[in-house]
């Protein structure tokens, strides 16, 4: 098949799926029965800035939240830090890092943590607040396993632990996620599978659930030990399914490298369907440019979102003989919440 015939191929099949999607999102009735939602926000401004398009292109520490397979593309020691800033101030943070346990294979650490900043105490009589403050604090710390098994193929399997707390309650558990990573070897196509939060439900608990009260008011009565009802949960199940290439790697160009090794221009596209466990299915579409391997300009589109569209997001990198390292930052905006700017730093020791 020729590079016309799968792009053909690719867009019908697009094409099909997103009038699906469009019929699905009119009768969608699953919308905010998951929790765990900072789960499902995306981490490193170099995947945000390509809408999040990332699944099968993700060969950095991000790869942890996109695709576990993709961190067998890692060959050295590295580290990544990432910061979100969430619309009404809240934060999400994420930073991971990496060490490779043989040729093969690779170990990763992560740690997530999402913070809603100080929200005011109040009441029925007190609704300008008590003087208290509390936070909402979710956390995910991971263990990430990946390696190739051949040259063209890769896997990642993540166990990660959830805390999701706030004031005196809290709900905890272990999730999964699981990726595989194939080149085809045909014109440089990549394609990435990948399925988050895999788990059991989970249940909020804590002093704030039980307490000890006088059943009648005004009445001396023996105080009685009350329990506040509560429902399990479930975690925001996800599946993404994404394809990509380097145009300027054979696809459409041959490569240009300079007398020193430097790979003169590099287009990486990408496309991802995601479905999830409560929201409608979406699309995301991103493009990067990269000049010399130095400068990065990004952009990207995500469909089927009812607040994110647009994206877009700018890399430098620097080289030395010992170490590299690179800033990326994105820009998410919303219909109605504003815009969600990110940072990240990626670090490399060879």
């Amino acid at each position: 098949m020729t590079l016309l015939g799968l792009l053909v191929v690719l867009i019908a099949s697009s094409q099909m799926a997103i009038a699906q999607a469009t019929i699905a999102a009119t009768d969608f009735t699953k919308v905010g029965l998951s929790g765990g939602q900072f789960l499902k926000i995306g981490v490193g401004a170099r995947a945000t800035g390509m809408a999040g398009a990332h699944s099968a292109v993700a060969n950095d520490l991000s790869s942890v939240f996109w695709n576990p397979a993709g961190l067998a593309s890692i060959k050295k020691y590295a580290a990544d830090f990432s910061q979100t800033f969430w619309f009404g101030g809240m934060s999400h943070n994420f930073a991971a890092a990496v060490i490779p346990i043989s040729e093969n294979y690779r170990m990763a650490a992560s740690f997530t943590n999402f913070t809603s900043g100080d929200i005011q105490v109040t009441t029925m009589d007190q609704q300008d607040g008590t003087g208290g403050i509390y936070q909402v604090s979710d956390v995910a710390i991971g263990l990430t396993f990946a390696g190739s098994l051949t040259e063209q193929f890769s896997f990642g399997v993540t166990a990660k632990y959830i805390s999701m707390g706030f004031t005196n309650m809290n709900a905890g558990g272990v999730l999964f996620d699981v990726g595989t990573r194939y080149e085809t070897g045909f014109e440089g196509i990549v394609l990435g599978f990948n399925i988050s939060s895999l788990g059991s439900q989970m249940e909020y608990t804590g002093s704030d659930v039980a307490r000890t009260n006088n059943p009648i008011d005004g009445i001396n009565t023996l105080p009685v030990d009350m329990r506040l009802l509560t429902s399990p949960f479930d975690m925001p199940l996800s599946f993404r399914m994404g394809i990509g290439a380097d145009l300027c790697k054979g696809a459409l160009f041959e490569p240009e490298i300079d007398e020193s090794g430097v790979l003169q221009h590099s287009l990486v596209t990408a496309v991802d369907f995601e479905t999830f466990s409560d929201v409608s299915e979406q699309f995301a579409f991103g493009a990067e440019y990269t000049w010399k391997e130095f400068v990065s300009l990004r952009a990207g589109y995500r469909m089927g979102s009812d607040q994110f569209g647009f994206a877009g997001g700018v890399g430098i990198r620097y080289v030395s003989e010992d170490f590299s390292g690179r800033i990326d930052y994105s820009i998410n905006p919303t219909i109605n919440l504003g815009l969600i700017n990110r940072v990240s730093i990626a670090l490399r020791f060879d």
